[in-house]
């Protein structure tokens, strides 16, 4: 459940599943703490040193004395130094420790949501959760909260020690303090609103971008490279515009806090003038107070930007295990493994709607609708028809990318909700028509960086298909890096790399959505001898709009809006002169072929 930390600085509950992650790192955690509160005891420590030089040496010409005092000093700065250089660098290992294990279980996270996810959230804006909002959270170790304590602690622990050492002088360097309080609160309660701000146009940012870089070509077919300019220039306007109003309440803050310093110095130097006159008080003890007030209010001004670090870290925490904790996964309760899969395919009175809630969805909202059909061992079926039919759904129903609403499917005879999800959908190997390919070397590429999967298996499965060749003539063979969605494939050699990743997995089902729509007919004929080669011992579905790929299927259904039309064989479709006939005649009498 998130939590809803808009209207306070922090949410306890938030913050202790922060320092959760923290636990693997127990010493790192309590030796950041330690040296932190160390640094906040050694603070006032030098400026009590520099009084006693002046009162006790300086001022009766004790230079054995003065020297003993400078070693000291030079020593403690060298500890400081010691102790400043191992805290900075233990809280910010801690911190990026955690991002680290954060990123890895939101990644593990999010690569096993359910597509539906995918389809109502913008990629730019999980990128933005994955890497910006992750470095918020390691800022709570670096710069929030361990940094608060340490601070908070050196405030008290100066005004304890100014308190001993004169209590007027104190009192009248506290004096202002109340309004730098007041400048702190109206300063953390506006600058919380304008993080705000720009994390979200941080967001917007990322999603225009990652959004528009992709499609770029788009923009380039139909020339918006004007129109796109002119939204990305406000996006960006108002990206500037929520870290300019961000920087202005600084720039009013810190010349306040400063004019405020400023002021308890006047009044420090004054009265403590008049005290020295009167002999009231030691000179060494008003020098010590000038680096008092500075120790003294540099923390108290530093509280309100960390405390403003802790809260955006905070935002970041909050809307990260809002992704984590986004209970679209596919439910992995099943546990059987078949030793063999044989791969019989039935479909009960199978309903679907993306519409994935306990209301029932209305009529239009069905994408399948009382689907039913079996295939044995070894068979092919093909779906036909026309674009948004459900023929696309059907095969994404048996990965089990989404559920269904009503009705069962099974295969061999299990639901396939009862077997192990990894299991199932190591058993079906699918092959897209919008072949994506990683930015790596295409022998990666087919194995998916499976170790169980070698090279000459690799290449084995590359000559089955008639893609060996090719493959060899690229600089590197099969080492050759693809770069980004297989740029510098063409659109046929991509497919046919997508073919030999599902041939070398040996899948005991396959499935082909469109696989021969974007290629030319000689890659097609090369891929058709692959398809007859590989389907042996094979159930496959197979998704085409090129009937003439589909003429030997076992059996072909003819949908039309989620409904099955027709069912049964090539002939007896032909001979039934009804939505398949019509199909057939329409596509080859617009190449030019004679049916009969």
């Amino acid at each position: 459940m998130a939590s809803n930390i808009t209207g306070k600085t922090y949410d306890w509950g938030l913050l202790k599943r922060v320092f959760a992650y923290a636990t693997p790192y127990k010493s790192t955690f309590f030796w950041s703490i330690f040296l932190t509160l160390a640094l906040a005891a050694l603070a006032p420590v030098r400026p009590y040193l520099i009084q006693l030089t002046l009162d006790k040496y300086v001022f009766f010409n004790d230079t054995t004395g003065l020297l003993n005092m400078t070693l000291l000093m030079i020593g403690l700065l060298l500890l400081q130094t010691f102790v400043q250089y191992f805290q900075t660098l233990l809280t910010n290992t801690l911190g990026q420790s955690v991002i680290k294990d954060l990123r890895i279980d939101i990644f593990n996270h999010i690569t096993k949501l359910r597509l539906k996810y995918f389809d109502k959230t913008p990629i730019g804006q999980l990128i933005t959760r994955t890497v910006s909002d992750l470095e918020t959270i390691a800022d709570i170790f670096s710069q929030g909260l361990i940094s608060i304590i340490g601070d908070s602690l050196q405030v008290v622990t100066i005004i304890a020690v100014m308190l001993y050492a004169d209590w007027r002088l104190t009192l009248i360097v506290l004096l202002p303090m109340p309004f730098l309080m007041i400048a702190t609160y109206i300063f953390k309660e506006a600058i919380k609103s304008a993080f705000q701000d720009v994390r979200t146009q941080v967001s917007n940012l990322n999603t225009f971008l990652q959004e528009h870089i992709s499609g770029v070509s788009i923009i380039q077919y139909f020339a918006r490279e004007d129109q796109e300019y002119n939204k990305f220039y406000k996006i960006n306007a108002e990206h500037r515009d929520a870290h300019i109003r961000s920087n202005w309440h600084y720039s009013i803050f810190f010349p306040v806090v400063e004019l405020i310093v400023a002021l308890s110095l006047g009044l420090l130097v004054w009265y403590g003038s008049k005290s020295i006159l009167t002999n009231q008080v030691s000179p060494g003890v008003v020098v010590s107070f000038i680096m008092y007030i500075n120790m003294l209010f540099r923390p108290i001004r530093e509280l309100a930007d960390k405390f403003n670090t802790l809260q955006m870290g905070m935002v970041g925490a909050d809307r990260i295990f809002n992704v984590l904790d986004t209970d679209e996964r596919t439910t992995n309760n099943g546990k059987v493994v078949l030793p063999a899969m044989k791969g019989e395919i039935k479909f009960s009175n199978v309903w679907f709607s993306y519409k994935q809630t306990d209301e029932m969805p209305n009529d239009e909202e069905w994408i399948l609708k009382n689907i039913s059909f079996s295939l044995k061992e070894g068979e092919t079926l093909a779906l036909v028809g026309a674009t948004g039919a459900g023929k696309s759904s059907t095969i994404n129903i048996l990965n089990r990318f989404y559920e269904i609403s009503k009705g069962e499917v099974t295969i061999d005879g299990i639901d396939i909700k009862d077997f192990d999800l990894n299991y199932l959908r190591s058993q079906i190997a699918t092959v897209l028509q919008d072949v994506f390919l990683f930015s790596d070397t295409i022998a990666h590429n087919i194995s998916l960086n499976n170790p169980d999967i070698t090279l000459e298996q690799i290449i084995a499965a590359a000559k089955d298909v008639g893609a060996h060749d090719f493959i060899m003539r690229l600089p590197g063979g099969y080492q050759y890096d693809v770069q980004e969605r297989g740029a510098t494939l063409s659109v046929g050699q991509a497919q046919l790399v997508s073919f030999i990743r599902a041939l070398v997995h040996q899948p005991k089902i396959l499935v082909l959505d469109e696989a021969t729509s974007s290629v030319d007919t000689e890659t097609e004929h090369l891929i058709q001898i692959a398809i007859d080669k590989m389907m042996q011992g094979r159930t496959a579905i197979v998704i085409a709009h090129r009937l003439s790929t589909i003429q030997k299927a076992d059996k072909i259904i003819v949908l039309d809006k989620g409904e099955i039309m027709e069912m049964g064989t090539h002939q007896e479709l032909l001979r039934l002169n009804g939505y398949y006939k019509r199909l057939y005649d329409l596509q080859f009498s617009s190449a030019g072929i004679k049916t009969e």
